[in-house]
C-alpha cells in the first residue's frame, strides 16, 4: 500500500481502496465526476466576499475579519490549507485585536464545495480556537456536508501528488 500522508488518520481500509484507485489511475476520474469544476474565486477581493457572506449568514455577532486573502506561502507541510490568525497589537493606551484568515492559493483551482469548507473551517476559529466537539458541530452547523468535503479534499490532494488531478 502505497504512503498516503493526508489519510495518515483513516482506517486501512479506505486507505487501501484509496491506493486501489491511484493504481488503477482512477482516483481523478472518481473525484471529477463528483466534482465537475473549478470555482470562479481568484482574487483576494472575490475571496473577502465570498467569505463575508458566509460569514454574515451564520455568524453576524462574531467579530470582523480586517484580512481575507489567498496565501500562496501556505503549504501543506505546515498543515495548513487555511489560516486564522489573531492579531494584538498595543496603540496607545488601548489593545487592539485583528483577526486574519488566510487560504491557500493552491484553493484557487479547487471545486468551489471544497474550498466553502477551508472557509467554513477558519470561520469557526473566530468563536473555537480548538478543534473540539464545539468546534465540529459549528463547522456542520455552517456546512451540512463538511466531514465529506474534508475527506473529499484530501482524495483531490491525493490525486494532485500522483498527477491524477481531476482540475
Amino acid at each position: 500500500m502505497q504512503s498516503l500522508p493526508y489519510l495518515a488518520h483513516y482506517s486501512d481500509s479506505i486507505r487501501r481502496q484509496v491506493s486501489d484507485l491511484l493504481a488503477d489511475n482512477k482516483l481523478g476520474q472518481v473525484l471529477g465526476r463528483r466534482y465537475s469544476a473549478e470555482h470562479e474565486i481568484r482574487s483576494d477581493k472575490a475571496l473577502y466576499d465570498y467569505t463575508q457572506a458566509l460569514k454574515s449568514r451564520f455568524m453576524k455577532k462574531s467579530p470582523p475579519i480586517a484580512r481575507i486573502c489567498f496565501d500562496d506561502k501556505l503549504t501543506l507541510k505546515h498543515q495548513a490549507l487555511g489560516l486564522h490568525s489573531f492579531v494584538s497589537r498595543v496603540q496607545g493606551q488601548k489593545l487592539k485585536a485583528k483577526h486574519e484568515i488566510r487560504i491557500a492559493g493552491r484553493l484557487k483551482q479547487a471545486p468551489e464545495p471544497l474550498l466553502r469548507m477551508v472557509v467554513v473551517h477558519e470561520l469557526a476559529h473566530l468563536r473555537e480556537k480548538e478543534h473540539n466537539k464545539a468546534f465540529y458541530q459549528l463547522c456542520c452547523h455552517m456546512e451540512p456536508d463538511y466531514h465529506q468535503l474534508e475527506f473529499d479534499l484530501r482524495l483531490l490532494l491525493t490525486a494532485i501528488d500522483a498527477n491524477q488531478s481531476p482540475f
